[in-house]
């Protein structure tokens, strides 16, 4: 994360770095495992080595000090080097390198150009911002997200930006390549965070409005006409819930007691709607006509 927020190093898991792993036995020599390019390859790399160190040592073989590397087709590591102690890298300092006296305004400059760290972007979003902690976490953690999360936000839409990118966004844009291949904006982006903050339209037609935004780049008052979406509240709502009460005798009864029979009314005020009403209005209407 802190590679990544930095934009010095893509720590990606395509092998832009490389993992190195020790491994001693009951004390015995260090053991290095060099370069190995997953996290996954890693565990089976030092899982491999320490059974290899305790088989040589139950036979009374002593485990040399040295660098080997991770044989990914074999599933093995196998010797790269002895050459281990300091006197045999020869190390001695350098006399053609001069030191270096870095000014204190020089660092000062310095320390105001380095950008936010992750850690002070997640307190941020949840002091500031009202986010709850454990999606503050998982945004802050995500530097592409993070940036459209900061160009989308407003005064108003925080809190629902941030849902709607980890619960909405994360899973559709789940590869660098379906990234790579977006055409979402910040600036579309909250347009319909705007538009589901503001009640003109619901989370599930947002999620419709948000797959053909990534797929066209086209704006949200677009998408809508073309596809049709409501861009404004359902301004019948009432009448057509009691349609629904209605048409459905004794429903009301059965919520009182078992108020999971609400979800089934609120399906069939979806379904009237076409997708169109806000359920959590719905949900609130409903209970209020259970009395719980």
């Amino acid at each position: 994360d802190i590679l990544e927020n930095l934009q010095v190093s893509d720590p990606g898991l395509e092998g832009a770095v490389r993992a190195d792993g020790n491994v001693s036995v009951l004390g015995g020599n260090r053991v290095e495992i060099k370069n190995v390019n997953s996290f996954h390859d890693l565990e089976k790399a030092l899982r491999y080595e320490i059974t290899r160190q305790k088989s040589l040592l139950e036979r009374n073989i002593p485990v040399e000090q040295e660098t080997r590397h991770w044989d990914d087709r074999r599933r093995i590591t196998i010797p790269s080097r002895t050459k281990e102690e300091e006197t045999d890298y020869r190390y001695h300092l350098e006399g053609d390198i001069p030191w270096v006296r870095i000014p204190g305004e020089t660092l000062e400059e310095l320390r105001r150009s380095i950008p936010e760290s992750v850690v002070s972007r997640r307190d941020r979003y949840v002091r500031r911002y009202g986010v709850v902690e454990q999606v503050a976490d998982v945004l802050s953690a995500d530097r592409y997200w993070s940036d459209m999360f900061e160009e989308a936000r407003n005064d108003l839409n925080p809190r629902e930006l941030a849902n709607m990118i980890t619960t909405d966004l994360m899973g559709l844009l789940d590869t660098r390549e379906r990234r790579a291949e977006s055409r979402l904006t910040g600036v579309l982006l909250g347009q319909v965070a705007d538009a589901v903050v503001s009640g003109k339209m619901p989370r599930s037609q947002a999620r419709t409005a948000l797959q053909e935004i990534i797929r066209t780049g086209e704006d949200l008052k677009g998408v809508s006409l073309r596809l049709g979406l409501e861009s404004g509240p359902v301004s019948n709502i009432g009448s057509v819930i009691e349609d629904v009460v209605r048409e459905n005798p004794g429903v009301l009864d059965q919520a009182r007691e078992n108020p999971q029979v609400i979800n089934y009314l609120v399906g069939m005020v979806m379904k009237k709607t076409g997708g169109r009403a806000d359920p959590g209005s719905v949900v609130g209407t409903l209970r209020k006509m259970v009395g719980i």
